[in-house]
């Protein structure tokens, strides 16, 4: 290999090009070419348009619908395998199918367990992902799996916020954990709410569980997707006498009529991450960018160095 090569390469799917320029960018090294064939059936094929041979190949790609995404992603790790990379590692800022991680019902799939086999039988040799769904999806992977956390990313900003009297919450019970890991940082209380779905994305009541009176309120969750549940928490909070509400949400899915919700609700401000891209801007929505954690965590990974510094909670 010639010195003047690089150490590693960074490519990406065709929908996280917005991201992946922003990692290679702080990774310090030009994004790979790749170009994509169509069919006219629908049908497409990616070609790397230079040599992987030997090399650590990162591929950048958020598994957002629809799943084009996915089989983009798995024919690239499939083409750099078949190129002779040395290592495939698949960066999946948004690891989608994830709510799919049990079987909470009779004769249903569990896509979580799926997508992992599928990644593996394609040829990824790792994955590194943030903030799964479940953290016990790592669990379906017989490869190594680094699982970034984006409060590495939204806790410095909210402690430059300055908040008195700041409260954590969680939307729901399920994620009571990251909100008690929150609070135990900011040395804030913790209020949770409970509610009841009638069917998917359709709340049916919410109740809250501690005192917001008087208090400065962040919720947080790992995604937002219609909205419909952090939009009831904020009014529910602000009636019950918060001083302001917030959410903090690592991937900003907000599908249907999210931003009409968020923007109509008594949310302060939605606070995410570029895992992935908004469909539109919000004066409500401020991005904060996940390109610096995982280009610093690439280049640990790539030098084989420990990675367990950039966890502060």
């Amino acid at each position: 290999m010639s010195h003047l090569e690089p150490e590693a390469k960074i490519f990406a799917c065709s929908q996280s090009v917005y991201l992946a320029e922003k990692i290679s960018a702080q990774y310090g090294i030009p994004l790979g070419k790749v170009t994509m064939s169509h069919y006219s059936d629908g049908e497409f094929q990616p070609s790397y348009e230079e040599s992987i041979r030997g090399l650590r190949v990162f591929i950048v790609c958020s598994t957002f619908p629809n799943s084009d995404n996915l089989m983009e992603l798995l024919l690239m790790i499939d083409a750099a395998k078949r190129a002779s990379a040395r290592h495939i590692t698949a960066v999946i800022p948004y690891f989608g199918w994830a709510r799919q991680d049990r079987k909470d019902k009779p004769r249903v799939p569990i896509g979580a367990k799926l997508t992992a086999k599928l990644l593996e039988t394609a040829g990824a040799t790792r994955v590194m992902t943030m903030d799964l769904h479940a953290d016990q999806i790592q669990g379906f992977f017989e490869k190594p799996v680094d699982h970034l956390f984006a409060s590495t990313i939204f806790l410095p900003y909210v402690k430059n916020l300055a908040l008195d009297n700041l409260t954590i919450a969680s939307p729901d019970m399920g994620g009571s954990k990251r909100a008690y890991a929150y609070s135990k940082f900011l040395e804030s209380d913790v209020v949770i709410c409970y509610k009841q779905r009638k069917e998917a994305n359709i709340i049916d009541t919410m109740e809250l569980i501690g005192e917001v009176r008087g208090k400065n309120v962040i919720l947080v969750d790992d995604m937002i997707d219609t909205g419909g549940t952090l939009a009831k928490a904020a009014d529910l909070m602000m009636e019950k006498g918060a001083l302001s509400v917030r959410a903090i949400c690592t991937h900003a899915i907000l599908s249907g009529g999210a931003y009409e919700k968020i923007e109509n609700s008594k949310l302060l401000e939605l606070i995410v991450t570029d895992s992935i891209p908004l469909k539109r801007e919000s004066k409500k929505i401020r991005v904060l960018s996940c390109a610096p954690l995982f280009a610093e965590v690439m280049h640990m990974v790539h030098h084989n160095n420990s990675i367990s510094g950039k966890f502060i909670m």
